[in-house]
């Protein structure tokens, strides 16, 4: 392991231009649990635009145990933190990420690209006014705009889609590369920028990305599943929290009481 380390930080001070790819894997000791292992209801109600128009309190109750309490009470990792400094120190000059949990620029680092948004790229559902400040998820329910209306975070109003102007600029960063390593990523939304890998980069991972069409089916399957998810205006009432309160208070006085 020394050694690897050792060959590791030879390979960064021999580059001039150093890009880091992350996923699910840097999070995790923040008590972020990845993908594959999240308990199915939970994905489907955060990626649910409806539950968040409809139900916003339980929107924000699975938001906070899966994402929101582990970035706001735990914070950046060693490896979010160890990453931002090097990138002070000029030794490494751009993070690409899939994590929507916004650690990478909580720690310091100042060139992030979050190709899949983050809790730090908002807008109202209502009347589309942007709040790219994370912040407002540690309120302690969902947030709102001044019209009214609920603020969702991108991954949830672009159905866990792909932020252009990260990926843009995730192009662009590979495209200069001399270095690049890979950190706790399985290759997620590697097609979005693999093909503008610099061809004489040295790539440095621990173990090999998917090929691309496994990459695509992988992403088709979660697209289909939040095409189903997707709310539609014309369809569904927007209830606010006052009216969910009271719905919550009504099952309450239906149900039989307990002896």
């Amino acid at each position: 392991m020394n050694s690897q380390i050792e060959e590791l930080k030879s390979f960064i001070n021999n580059s001039n231009y150093t890009i880091v790819i992350t996923g699910a894997g840097v999070s995790v000791s923040s008590g972020i649990g990845d993908v594959e292992h999240w308990h199915l209801p939970t994905v489907l109600q955060m990626s649910s635009e409806i539950i968040l128009k409809t139900m916003p309190k339980r929107y924000y109750k699975a938001a906070w145990n899966s994402f929101l309490e582990p970035i706001f009470n735990n914070g950046a990792t060693v490896t979010h933190r160890k990453l931002a400094e090097l990138e002070n120190e000029g030794k490494i000059q751009g993070i690409i990420t899939t994590n929507i949990d916004h650690l990478h620029s909580i720690a310091g680092s100042k060139n992030v690209a979050e190709i899949q948004g983050s809790f730090a790229v908002n807008k109202c559902l209502k009347c589309g006014k942007q709040y790219n400040d994370i912040n407002i998820w540690n309120k302690g329910k969902t947030p709102r705009c001044e019209c009214g209306g609920v603020i969702g975070a991108f991954p949830i109003y672009a159905h866990v889609g792909q932020l252009r102007t990260e990926a843009e600029k995730a192009r662009r960063w590979v495209e200069l590369a001399e270095l690049i390593i890979i950190i706790g990523a399985n290759g997620s939304y590697y097609w979005s920028y693999g093909n503008h890998i610099n061809k004489n980069a040295k790539i440095e991972s621990q173990k090999e990305f998917p090929q691309e069409q496994e990459l695509k089916d992988k992403q088709r399957k979660l697209d289909s599943i939040n095409a189903e998810l997707k709310i539609n205006d014309d369809d569904h009432e927007i209830l606010g929290d006052e009216q969910e309160e009271k719905d919550d208070k009504n099952k309450g006085k239906n149900s039989p009481e307990r002896c």
